[in-house]
This record gives C-alpha cells, sequence and structure tokens, in this order.
C-alpha cells in the first residue's frame, strides 16, 4: 500500500475506533458480500438468439450508441471479465435467458435447457464465480401484445410457462454444477398503456400461471425464486398485473422471494422502509440496484441518498445474508464496462458506510431517549473518512483507487472497444 494512503487509512481507523466501530470487521464483511452483476450492460440488452438481436418491447428500452458493445458471447464474457478486475471482492454473474449459447441456431424460448449454457457454466467455473439466471418475457413475438404469463390467450400462457419452467431448471443445473444456489428471477412485461376493465382477470391468470410454474420445487441449495414487481412500465403506464401488491401475496403464500427494484416504484416510497417492513415476514429477499430519474430510467447507479438508505437498513437489520443484491442498469451512453464498474463500486461503497455506522451506539441513544444525542452522531456520520477505508479496501483487492478507475476504463477502451468499430 503506499505510504500516504496507509496514513489516511490508520487516521480513518482511529477515528472509527473512537466511536467503538472496528474497521477491519466491517471490510472483512464487505469481503464477503457478493454483487449479482448483470450481463445486459454489456451489450444493450439485445442478447444472442439471432445474429441481428436487439431490444423489442416489453416495457424496456435502451438509449445510445456509444463504441465498442459487445457482439458475441466472446466479447460480452472478455467485457464483464474486464469490469470485473475494477471491482473490489469476488462477485457473480447475472444472466438473461436470451444470453444463450445456440451456436448460430433458432432455438425458440420454450426449447432452452442447460446444454445452452453449458459454455457460461465453464467460464464461471474458470473464474471461481456463481451464476444468477432470469427467464426472458420480452423481445420475442408472443410478448408484442403486452402480456405473457397473465396473457387470455391459453396458447400463449402455456408457451410463457414452459419457458419460465425451463429456466427454473436450467438455473437449478448452475446451481448444482457451480456448487452455489442460482438465484432465479421473474419480471413479466404484463400490463397496458390505457384504462383497462379486465385488471382482475388478468391477475387470476397470473396467479394460475404461477402456480403451475412454482409447483415443482428444486433443493434450495441449488436454486432460490424470486418475483419482480413493478410500479408501471413503457406501455403499461395505466396498468401491471405484476404489481407489489399482487407479488407480496403471492410469494408469501408460496415461501418466494420478492424482489424489490429500486426504480420501481413511486418516488415518494422508500425501498429502505419496505426492507424492514418485510424482513418479519420473508426469510430473503432481492434487491434490483437501480437508479431511476424521474421513471423506471435504469441509470447508472451512483452513491446516493437512496441507495445508502437501503444498505443501512439491511445493515441495521443484521440481513446482509438474506439480502440479495443484484444489479440492474443499462446505458448505452457511455463506456459499457465503465458503467458497470461505476455502479458496481457505488453500491459496495453504500455498503461499506453502512457498515461503518456504530449502530449499537444509536440503539442506545434511542432507549435513553436522547433524541439530541442520535441526530449529533448521525450528523457527524456524514463527514467521517469513510472514503480512507474504500481505498485501503481497493488496495487490498489490487483494483484501481479513486480517479485511477478513468485511467483503468479508458486503456481497456484504447486497446479493445474501440477496435470493434
Amino acid at each position: 500500500m503506499k505510504p500516504d494512503s496507509q496514513k489516511a487509512y490508520d487516521i480513518a481507523k482511529e477515528r472509527y475506533t473512537e466511536l467503538g466501530v472496528d474497521t477491519e470487521k466491517a471490510l472483512d464483511a464487505l469481503q464477503a458480500a457478493a454483487l449479482s452483476i448483470h450481463c445486459w450492460q454489456g451489450d444493450d440488452v439485445g442478447g444472442f438468439e439471432t445474429p441481428d438481436a436487439s431490444l423489442d418491447g416489453g416495457g424496456i428500452a435502451v438509449t445510445g450508441n456509444f463504441p465498442g458493445r459487445a457482439r458475441t458471447l466472446d466479447e460480452l464474457r472478455a467485457d464483464a471479465e474486464e469490469a470485473m478486475h475494477l471491482i473490489p471482492g469476488r462477485h457473480r454473474l447475472n444472466l438473461h435467458a436470451m444470453y444463450g449459447d445456440f451456436g448460430g441456431k433458432k432455438v425458440d424460448r420454450d426449447a432452452i435447457g442447460p446444454e445452452h449454457f453449458a459454455s457460461w457454466i465453464d467460464w464461471a467455473r474458470s473464474l471461481g464465480i456463481g451464476l444468477d439466471f432470469n427467464a426472458t418475457l420480452f423481445s420475442h413475438p408472443k410478448a408484442e401484445d403486452g402480456f405473457t404469463l397473465s396473457h387470455r390467450d391459453r396458447g400463449v400462457r402455456e408457451f410463457w410457462i414452459e419457458h419460465v419452467r425451463r429456466c427454473r431448471e436450467i438455473s437449478a443445473h448452475m446451481g448444482r454444477e457451480l456448487g452455489s444456489p442460482c438465484l432465479h428471477n421473474l419480471w413479466i412485461p404484463d400490463g397496458s398503456k390505457d384504462l383497462t376493465p379486465s385488471r382482475h382477470p388478468h391477475r387470476l391468470w397470473l396467479k394460475e400461471s404461477l402456480d403451475i410454474i412454482y409447483e415443482n420445487r428444486f433443493s434450495p441449495e441449488r436454486l432460490k425464486d424470486a418475483v419482480e414487481s413493478k410500479l408501471f412500465g413503457i406501455g403499461s403506464e395505466s396498468f401491471v398485473v405484476g404489481s407489489h401488491e399482487f407479488y407480496y401475496g403471492w410469494a408469501l403464500q408460496h415461501g418466494v422471494m420478492v424482489c424489490l427494484d429500486l426504480g420501481h416504484f413511486h418516488p415518494t416510497e422508500s425501498v429502505a422502509d419496505k426492507l424492514s417492513a418485510m424482513l418479519p415476514f420473508f426469510d430473503e429477499l432481492l434487491l434490483h440496484v437501480s437508479r431511476p430519474v424521474r421513471w423506471d430510467s435504469d441509470h447508472v447507479v451512483i452513491f446516493s441518498d437512496d441507495l445508502q438508505a437501503v444498505m443501512e437498513e439491511t445493515v441495521r437489520a443484521e440481513a446482509l445474508g438474506r439480502v440479495h443484491m443484484a444489479l440492474d442498469f443499462f446505458d448505452a451512453e457511455l463506456n459499457r464496462v465503465g458503467a458497470w464498474s461505476i455502479g458496481s463500486r457505488a453500491t459496495l461503497l453504500a455498503l461499506l458506510k453502512a457498515l461503518l455506522e456504530p449502530t449499537e451506539t444509536l440503539r442506545k441513544y434511542e432507549r435513553e431517549n436522547n433524541k439530541f444525542a442520535r441526530l449529533a452522531l448521525l450528523e457527524t456520520l456524514k463527514t467521517l473518512p469513510f472514503g480512507a477505508v474504500w481505498d485501503h479496501y481497493c488496495e487490498r483487492c489490487d483494483v484501481p483507487v479513486g480517479a485511477g478507475l478513468i485511467d483503468a476504463v479508458m486503456d481497456y477502451e484504447r486497446k479493445v472497444l474501440r477496435l470493434r468499430g
């Protein structure tokens, strides 16, 4: 470690020690935290089902055309590895079903199997990381009218039921092969742009589909299931079938995780507050860490008040082992490897700051009804040198520190991304 960095860390460590915080213990907890890093930032949510695959419909949109988008599986994997070299700690990769290794052949969604992800498993095994998975219920002719698992046409519903059923089997296979439970998350775009008198029937159809899909249970050592709600999306501004209330009730009844996406709620709602409200009822929860700007725009995650609040509530609830953290953003207006790096590092920095909180002292003030001392300490924490602890952690993990990230990303852009045309 550089002498100046060591000196800065020693000073920070002393400051935190005065408040009863063990910085080494906090760093050990941070080291044990594994983010699920989303593959779809690397190619603008295109996938590799066909040579000219592109995002089309389903309430999702990607803006920008920065050079260097991953065009093949090998390019995507190389970019993901480069990003992981810039992010401290050991993390996971999160795949969507449309990222299978299909060998140039047309394989429809209801026909995919573990064999189409064998090369991903080999790749993950070579890096010593786990994989997570998502069914893909968008960018497909059978999703063009805005409904999938809640479609009024039974044949369409059965197509998507089979797709998700196969995705769960693939996930369980990944978990078994890699010796790490694969977390399968389900998000569907179902909903409508305008007033919908048939809300109740659509939700009954969705419930029926889910009941069929999840009837087959897998060992939690191989597969963990989650369902993801949304407030609204593009083309579903007036009605979303899979709302938070719908999935909350269904998941609680069936022992499945709920996924809370930071961009899938009204701006006045606090996902942080939802954590403490839901943890008494759910063994585990999934977070999709994103950044909404006015709507669910999936901006690159930054170190923000909302993100910090979520991490604080997770740590205060002693729920690090129960709250799984996955990233979910996509921005094609900037270097995609850089976007991965910024978002991942911001999430980890927010978690570190939460781990450096003297929670027991704050609760002691609460028990004493000393509201002044509680507020004063919370204000004091805002200016403590947690950045020096973060820099120390980055150096310990041999990843770029501070603005050194810019040089590393730009070097990869010059040597690799710009050459793709």
